[in-house]
């Protein structure tokens, strides 16, 4: 039987702190979501003045990276050049903003952002993301 490695919410915190400080020197407000290795919410943050729907979308971003074991934006990639069929997968948001969270080597949780452009969202998840490496 596998161990199943997770971030816990102190990790998430760090995560969500390096998010919030790349959209905060943007001048962008999103929501944030982090989730554990299950898929389970850690953290949820909204910015004042970011539109509520963004609530919900930044944790289908997160989840759809989480299952699927890649960036939202690599399903979206595969949409936009044709294969439209991807768009309808169970349980996947092809827009970018969504990332797995990698710890030696194994996804560990994901984190998803919404509230701007897409490819806004992917750098201030990428920021995130990149708080959690060595």
């Amino acid at each position: 039987m596998q161990n199943i490695i997770s971030i816990g919410l102190e990790e998430a915190k760090i995560i969500a702190t390096a998010a919030r400080a790349k959209a905060v020197d943007e001048g962008w407000t999103v929501v944030i979501a982090i989730l554990d290795a299950g898929g389970h919410l850690i953290l949820l943050e909204r910015a004042d003045g970011t539109q509520l729907g963004s609530i919900q979308v930044a944790q289908d971003k997160a989840k759809t990276a989480l299952m699927f074991k890649r960036p939202s934006k690599a399903l979206e990639d595969a949409v936009l050049s044709g294969k439209v069929h991807m768009a309808k997968l169970t349980g996947a948001l092809p827009i970018e903003g969504g990332l797995p969270l990698v710890m030696d080597g194994a996804i560990v949780g994901a984190i998803g952002v919404s509230g701007v452009q897409s490819f806004q969202d992917g750098a201030v998840a990428l920021a995130g993301a990149a708080a959690l490496a060595p």
